[in-house]
């Protein structure tokens, strides 16, 4: 039997940074799908899961800074890939990297990453994902041992392996984009990336000579100290998941292990930062 889903309609006044903290927020409390909207969000959730008083410990629906309003309805279980079909568009980053569904046409450009994102985040829309494929465009990665932590869909895992990282590990404590990730790893035919359900716990002894973190910032600045005990000499860190006044904060701990920042990208208000050891 098919399960059965609650959808949230959020219409969000102003979008950011309410619709990323909203997200955040709502999965922590069992939300497990998320789709973004030019009005705010629709976010799912079975049935099961769903207790309508666990929004009351949402923060951006009960306090006054943000105006987001909502309404609720019950489906069966929605055909995700068709949903996709109808609002996934492929994108191209610097005339060098297509990002595109297996229905799209392939544009032969020099790097082609092909994403079935079903409800996972990271198909190259988002400033972040679009951010961190610029940074690692300028980057020999060639043998190099990386690492995807908070992986999503696996796009950058991908990417990376296209230009020629190995071995590559791509960590994500969400069960969707565990088995989303595995699923994009082997439509593009990859052989050196390993796919982990779970968090920063699993980096235990582990050394890599690019870790990639698009995260939330307060998960990276609580594991900013793991990434950097697990990071080589010379290693790079590339650091995105948010917001350009947010720099400051997130440049004093990474400061405070020994990494210089190099390279700043924005896009949006949206940032990624380059960091060597």
């Amino acid at each position: 039997m098919d399960n059965i889903y609650i959808e949230y309609t959020f219409k969000v006044s102003s979008k950011e940074p309410a619709t990323e903290i909203l997200i955040a927020e709502l999965g922590n409390i069992g939300f497990e799908s998320f789709v973004e909207n030019e009005d705010g969000v629709v976010a799912y959730i079975q049935k099961n899961d769903w207790n309508p008083t666990d929004l009351n410990a949402v923060f951006v629906l009960t306090s006054d800074e943000f105006d987001i309003e909502y309404q609720h309805v019950e489906i069966e279980q929605t055909n995700w890939n068709s949903e996709w079909e109808k609002n996934f568009e492929p994108i191209e980053v610097d005339g060098l990297v297509s990002v595109r569904a297996p229905f799209h046409t392939n544009k032969s450009l020099k790097y082609d990453i092909v994403i079935e994102p079903k409800m996972s985040f990271g198909t190259g829309h988002h400033e972040t994902t679009h951010l961190m494929i610029q940074h690692l465009l300028q980057l020999n990665l060639a043998n190099k041992k990386v690492l995807d932590m908070g992986c999503g869909t696996g796009i950058l895992a991908i990417f990376a392996e296209l230009k020629g990282a190995k071995p590559i590990d791509a960590i994500d404590i969400d069960n969707w984009c565990y088995e989303n990730s595995i699923e994009n790893v082997e439509r593009n035919k990859c052989s050196n990336i390993i796919v982990f359900e779970g968090d920063a716990s699993l980096l235990i002894n582990k050394k890599y000579d690019v870790i990639i973190a698009n995260i939330n910032r307060n998960i990276l600045l609580a594991d900013i100290k793991t990434y950097t005990n697990c990071l080589e000499d010379n290693g790079v860190l590339l650091l995105s998941g948010f917001y350009q006044e947010d720099i400051p904060i997130i440049d004093k701990e990474v400061s405070e292990y020994g990494l210089k920042l190099d390279t700043i990208l924005e896009k949006n208000n949206w940032v990624a930062l380059k960091y060597t050891k």
